[in-house]
């Protein structure tokens, strides 16, 4: 699709002079999750990080709309999908229309409990650049770069994509380490994984940071991540993907009847759909994440003495770019 297409407003996406205002949002959410942590309570941490972000997005110079968000039009208290922000929406001055991913806080429970690699998530792009998701789960696998296309995939049996994924890098199963959600209905997952000798990385929550780490392997030790969890989240993770390189594929899943009508009412026909990551997020977009609890990716906030310090880090896919933002403030 080209820009041509998805653009039609009178004012141009511009990457890079958002990408700033992107980071301040996340740190704006992060800062006020902090706060929260170890306190044992996800609603408020959720709730400050909602309050904090929407507060700093309607800051910026856009027309935007909030497509992967934290729930329908009448939970109002949250950053809802169609929710409307920005100041281009106050008076007649030209804005760029752009779509908004967001998680405030992915890790209300990682937060509660100061477990790590709790983040605060947004990704923006023009208008109609990323895949409205509704809040389903999806069946994903993602991997980063340096392999082809092919390799691994979605309909193959999960030790197939270890083995064939190992012998596109030049190791064998053993070298690999899998990232998956422990959940009840991963366990024949997870067994055909550690039959290849594979190593798995065992997560509670936090699925776009675990998408993520196969970007970085250096850093984190993971090469893939498979599993199902939330179709919002996978949106997300395939726009740092796009940034960082590497490769996700997903498909939704449905339990009922109620959630195949959400997917319609989001527009979505073919309930059966492979997604590649550039059906996901189909034009550049920039990505922002800022750590609220330690983690492989970035440090989280933290208070030195009267300061408060965060790291973000902020990706921009139509260069590739990826910066490390670290930001201090005196607090009281």
């Amino acid at each position: 699709m080209e820009r041509s297409d998805i653009v039609d407003n009178a004012m141009e996406f511009q990457d890079r002079m958002l990408s700033l205002g992107l980071a301040r949002v996340s740190e704006a959410a992060a800062i006020a999750a902090f706060l929260q942590i170890g306190r044992g309570d996800q609603k408020a941490a959720d709730q400050v990080a909602v309050d904090a972000m929407r507060t700093q997005l309607n800051m910026l110079d856009i027309k935007g709309v909030v497509v992967i968000g934290e729930g329908e039009r009448d939970e109002a208290p949250m950053l809802y999908i169609g929710e409307e922000v920005g100041q281009g929406w106050k008076g007649d001055g030209a804005a760029p229309e752009v779509d908004i991913a967001l998680d405030p806080l992915e890790g209300t429970t990682l937060t509660a409990k100061g477990m790590p690699n709790a983040l605060a998530v947004i990704a923006m792009g023009p208008r109609n650049s990323m895949l409205h998701a509704p809040d389903v789960y999806m069946d994903k696998l993602a991997i980063g770069p340096g392999v082809e296309r092919g390799v691994v995939d979605l309909d193959q049996d999960p030790a197939d994509n270890v083995r064939e994924f190992a012998k596109a890098k030049g190791l064998t199963s053993r070298d690999i380490t899998v990232c998956i959600l422990e959940r009840p209905r991963h366990e024949d997952m997870i067994e055909k994984v550690r039959g290849t000798d594979a190593s798995i990385r065992l997560i509670s929550d936090g699925d776009v940071a675990g998408v993520i780490h196969t970007a970085d392997r250096a850093h984190t030790g993971i090469d893939m991540y498979m599993g199902s969890g939330g179709a919002p989240e996978g949106v997300l993770a395939a726009a740092a993907l796009r940034s960082m390189g590497g490769q996700i594929q997903g498909r939704l899943l449905f339990r009922n009847d109620d959630e195949r009508g959400r997917a319609y009412k989001a527009g979505i026909e073919d309930l059966d759909r492979k997604y590649e990551m550039e059906d996901m997020v189909r034009d550049d977009v920039i990505f922002a994440a800022t750590g609220v609890t330690d983690g492989s990716i970035v440090r989280g906030a933290r208070r030195i003495g009267d300061r408060l310090e965060t790291e973000t880090i902020l990706m921009r896919s139509a260069t590739g770019s990826v910066r490390r933002i670290h930001y201090s403030r005196t607090i009281g």
